[in-house]
């Protein structure tokens, strides 16, 4: 316990009036009843189970269990993670970003939009079974689209982070962005509506978390039919 108050106001004080102390994690000053002092003093901890050395639980267990200084695997940036974190995860990453520049360049087969894509390509004829469904076709623009629905004119991409981001470099990045460029005049000239869904904060395939996709595209499909949205002229 370290005291911040001087004998004489430790003296003067009433059993209620509250006196400052230093934590010993965060070094901040807290108070305490000079009532719990004098246990503290007499029996080194109060009735309270309050030792007067830390002015909090959180400062008690970081004091006692100190995190683990880690490096992050994708950009190599030093951060805390405690113990109990550390050996739940195989990788260890400094943010969410990381970990998914991560498991993209190091995926070793399938990737997570095609899982998406195979998911998205079962799930909407079921809801549509009156609209035809081209899925990563080439037949509209002379290049790839995810989600193309000819009748209704309307195409959808699904981005990932590697459209946002240079992953495997600036070079496949700049090539990347120039076939997304390209992807939209395209599809202006052949008056197809394209619609780009970003999906680049997914870091895995789960159906759950698809679903939210798949509610998007599903209203923006209920919406061209109902005659709301208007075609690209």
């Amino acid at each position: 316990m370290k005291p911040l108050y001087t004998q004489k106001e430790f003296d003067t004080a009433k059993s209620i009036n509250k006196l400052p102390l230093e934590c010993k994690n965060c070094h901040n000053p807290f108070l305490i009843s000079k009532n719990q002092i004098k246990m503290i003093l007499k029996k080194h901890k109060s009735t309270s189970g309050h030792t007067g050395d830390f002015c909090s639980v959180k400062c008690k267990s970081s004091f006692q269990y100190p995190p683990n200084i880690i490096i992050c695997e994708q950009c190599n940036k030093s951060f805390h993670k405690i113990s109990s974190e550390v050996k739940r995860t195989k990788h260890n990453f400094c943010c969410k970003s990381c970990a998914c520049k991560y498991h993209q360049s190091h995926k070793t087969k399938g990737t997570r939009i095609s899982k998406l894509e195979k998911w998205l390509s079962f799930q909407l004829p079921i809801l549509f079974p009156n609209l035809e469904f081209h899925f990563n076709q080439t037949d509209a623009i002379n290049g790839e689209l995810d989600i193309f629905i000819p009748s209704l004119k309307l195409a959808f991409e699904l981005n990932g982070i590697f459209h946002y981001e240079p992953i495997y470099g600036i070079n496949k990045f700049d090539a990347i962005q120039n076939n997304d460029h390209r992807k939209m005049l395209a599809c202006a000239e052949q008056s197809i509506e394209l619609c780009v869904i970003d999906v680049s904060h997914e870091t895995y395939f789960k159906p759950t978390k698809a679903q939210k996709f798949l509610n998007i595209i599903s209203n923006i499909i209920k919406t061209r039919l109902s005659g709301d949205l208007p075609s690209v002229s």
